[in-house]
């Protein structure tokens, strides 16, 4: 069941003063609150890239891009390099 969701509403003001065209305002709004989310913790890395709506591949782009580190913790971070080995 898909929920209700926000609205963010920008003034016009506003809008019209960013150094951005204006089709790309909200992508580009959207693409910098899910990587401060997730640079937070607030987000998942998949709820991040889910909210600005990009690919994996787009999304890390993305956070290296803004020099945001992937989070890994200790576990996943050593099941990815057994993997690595087991693929030579």
């Amino acid at each position: 069941m898909e929920t209700e969701g926000i609205t963010i509403e920008i003034p016009e003001a506003i809008v019209h003063t960013m150094k951005l065209p204006r089709e790309q305002v909200k992508d580009y709004l959207l693409i910098d609150i899910a990587a401060s989310l997730y640079k937070q913790g607030i987000l998942s890395f998949g709820k991040a890239r889910q909210l600005c709506e990009m690919s994996k591949w787009e999304f890390q782009r993305e956070l290296g891009i803004r020099k945001i580190e992937r989070h890994y913790e200790e576990k996943s971070l050593l099941e990815d390099i057994d993997f690595a080995y087991s693929n030579k």
